[in-house]
């Protein structure tokens, strides 16, 4: 966990407080809370940060070293009261299990709401500049964070839609044969029909969407070729002015970057759309993706089916299975967007299992014509 604290700075040197004289035991207890809390806050900001370099590393560590600062804090009012030291809460354990082992941006997303929690706003014990660093801690952590969803927005969204999809749609088309009265192996074949067509249907419209972006940021990408042409350039009249000028920019910043290209002889620039290529990926992975995913999602309603069970007791389990994965899918979405997880999950199981209980009804009300 954290590293031994002796040479941590003092409360003074903090913004802290001079030795209280009139301390309850209910304040010692709650001091050695907050100060084992921030011992395992700042290990989970170290261990994030041997997951991480550059920048991101030296901005865990930074939060880690503010960590200790408090630390020295709450060390300053326990003076030799100190004690054994304890463990931090649950959550903040769990968080350092994970950012051991993963270190990825679900573990800062639940790292932004341990910042988000903290108590000292509403206690008189902690400085104002601490209150103040948990609200900026919060800033921080979620900068990091956003930088980790831009990285994974594509795979996440076809994770998502894709699982959600599977699950939704394939417990409501063996919901509805199964309320017609066909037999289980029926049933079976139909799921599994529906599987395969939308796991594929998802990855060849996947696959569209993903080229159809590269085209357009290819179009929007300037020509190779007509660097060549600036060194050539009329510098009184400049139309390379009006390049930028067609890019949204204002006549006086389109002539400073255009002064600026005619310096170097170069009209390519760092807007040439390299970033966004690497967000939005290539049109296979994400045809692949999406077929795995929705794949995946759509199975889980035919496992009962799989295992011999027939009739309304196969809708029962299957139903179940299902709302735990759509549980499971809306908390992570939450989590990862900073959010509650439990209005995701409980959204999620609404949708699914709404959707899947009309199909039923319709199902039961006209037969397989329905379908």
């Amino acid at each position: 966990m954290s590293e031994p604290i002796s040479n941590a700075p003092r409360a003074s040197e903090v913004g802290g407080q001079s030795p209280r004289t009139d301390v309850k035991a209910a304040d010692v207890r709650r001091w050695r809370k907050y100060l084992a809390d921030e011992r395992a806050e700042a290990s989970v900001y170290r261990d994030l940060a041997s997951r991480r370099s550059g920048e991101e590393r030296a901005i865990l560590l930074e939060l880690a070293e503010a960590e200790g600062r408090h630390e020295a804090h709450w060390v300053e009012l326990l003076g030799d009261r100190l004690g054994r030291p304890r463990r931090g809460d649950v959550r903040t354990r769990v968080l350092g299990f994970f950012a051991r082992r993963f270190g990825s941006v679900f573990v800062l997303a639940l790292a932004q709401r341990a910042e988000a929690r903290s108590p000292y706003a509403n206690d008189s014990d902690a400085t104002a500049a601490m209150v103040a660093d948990e609200r900026i801690h919060e800033e921080v952590v979620r900068g990091l964070a956003a930088r980790g969803r831009s990285r994974i927005s594509g795979t996440f969204r076809a994770a998502v839609f894709g699982a959600n999809d599977g699950l939704v749609s394939n417990l409501a088309l063996v919901a509805g044969v199964a309320a017609t009265g066909l037999p289980a192996a029926t049933v079976l074949l139909t799921g599994i029909s529906g599987l395969l067509a939308g796991a594929l249907s998802m990855g060849a419209g996947e696959y569209v969407s993903v080229r159809s972006q590269r085209e357009l940021l290819e179009a929007s990408v300037p020509n190779p070729g007509a660097g060549s042409a600036v060194r050539d350039l009329d510098v009184d009249a400049n139309e390379l002015t009006l390049v930028y000028r067609a890019r949204g920019m204002d006549p006086e910043a389109a002539s400073a970057r255009a002064a600026a290209m005619l310096a170097d002889h170069s009209l390519r620039d760092a807007d040439s759309g390299d970033q966004a290529y690497e967000e939005v990926g290539t049109g296979l992975s994400a045809a692949a993706s999406s077929f795995c995913f929705f794949a995946s999602g759509a199975i889980i309603p035919l496992i009962p089916f799989f295992f011999g069970v027939e009739g309304i007791a196969a809708l029962i389990v299957a139903a179940v299975l299902v709302g735990a994965a759509l549980l499971l899918t809306g908390a992570v979405v939450g989590v990862l967007s900073g959010a509650a997880p439990l209005p995701r999950a409980l959204r999620q199981l609404a949708i699914g299992i709404g959707a899947a209980g009309a199909t039923y009804v319709l199902g039961l009300l006209f037969g397989a014509t329905v379908l």
